[in-house]
């Protein structure tokens, strides 16, 4: 999973024929395929929550079980290749559903292979979700982040704008990197060299560091009395002209 402040399909996953399924609550399917070219659009299955998210008009073609239900149905499909959900966007599912809810859906997806009983061919499944993290308290920020093993942090302004990458993977430590940009005219990137945009071991910003001294029951240094007497202190295994 990814956690982002904005939310771009890339084009690369379209063009190697991947599916992608966007689960769209923010905006309306025309708004979103703008910009696209024909190809990436033809790839892109459009899942709307935008024109009636709770399903008031009672229509056919309504997707049971809201985003979370298609979010389900799609990683129960049979087809054996990869596919990416984009969820437009978590911010909007926080505010209809409990954050408890939320977290458990996203959970089950990330360990839906692990799943006793389950033989189909289901492929790899990633999801990509988009966050407006002022909207939310450190709570629900902090329990989605856990989820994620990409996070995306965007920041700046359009002429010098930062995305900070914090990458987890099981049995290592996260990796750390800040890569900047700009965003020209025609909404394309200009990648620019940045104070560090070399990937490094860094710590978890949603755990705080321990210090390992904290519960220690007794003190580390000597003082200069109990560092005398150390020294001047005889062993019974020591050698000395006074025994």
């Amino acid at each position: 999973g990814t956690c982002a402040h904005s939310l771009t399909v890339p084009p690369h996953l379209c063009l190697s024929g991947e599916q992608v399924h966007i689960l769209g609550c923010e905006v309306s399917e025309e708004e979103f395929r703008e910009g696209f070219d024909s190809d990436i659009n033809n790839r892109l299955v459009y899942h709307d929550f935008f024109r009636d998210p709770l399903n008031w008009s009672k229509t056919e073609e309504a997707l049971p079980g809201g985003p979370l239900g298609a979010l389900r149905a799609i990683c129960k499909r049979t087809d054996p290749g990869p596919v990416t959900i984009a969820l437009d966007s978590l911010s909007w599912l926080l505010l209809h559903l409990p954050c408890t809810t939320l977290c458990q859906a996203l959970h089950a997806v990330s360990h839906q292979d692990s799943c006793p009983g389950d033989s189909s061919p289901v492929g790899k499944v990633s999801v990509l979700g988009l966050l407006h993290e002022e909207l939310h308290g450190p709570g629900p920020v902090g329990a989605l982040s856990s989820l994620a093993q990409t996070e995306v942090t965007l920041g700046g302004t359009k002429g010098q704008a930062s995305a900070h990458i914090l990458c987890r993977r099981p049995r290592q430590r996260p990796t750390d990197q800040t890569q900047w940009f700009s965003i020209l005219p025609d909404f394309s990137l200009d990648l620019q060299e940045g104070p560090s945009v070399e990937s490094q071991p860094c710590s978890d910003p949603h755990i705080p560091p321990v210090d390992p001294t904290t519960h220690l029951t007794f003190n580390l240094h000597l003082s200069k009395k109990e560092r005398e007497a150390r020294d001047s202190l005889i062993l019974p295994f020591q050698f000395s002209s006074e025994k």
